[in-house]
């Protein structure tokens, strides 16, 4: 019975994962779409100012931030694994 227990955990921790992936590739297609949306319409009313750099900064800070919260909290250290050390830590501190 626990067994069966962590094997379907894993597989939601998975299946929510995938799903956290997959909309941080969206947020990404979209953005570029947006962007090359906003160039085209800054180039063509108002080229004699480019200010499309200030939505471009805004869009990768997004983007970054995004990557931050799906991928990034591997790369720093603070991932999964790092959680979970903290709470077997946490427990054994506080038996």
């Amino acid at each position: 019975m626990e067994n069966k227990y962590i094997e379907e955990k894993k597989y939601l921790d998975a299946k929510k994962r995938i799903k956290q992936i997959k909309a941080f590739y969206v947020h990404v297609a979209v953005n570029i779409v947006s962007l090359a949306v906003i160039v085209f319409i800054n180039l063509k009313f108002s080229p004699e100012f480019h200010w499309f750099w200030f939505a471009a900064v805004g869009i990768f800070l997004a983007t970054f931030f995004h990557w931050l919260g799906v991928f990034g909290a591997n790369v720093i250290g603070l991932g999964k694994e790092w959680e979970e050390k903290k709470i077997k830590e946490y427990m054994e501190k506080n038996k």
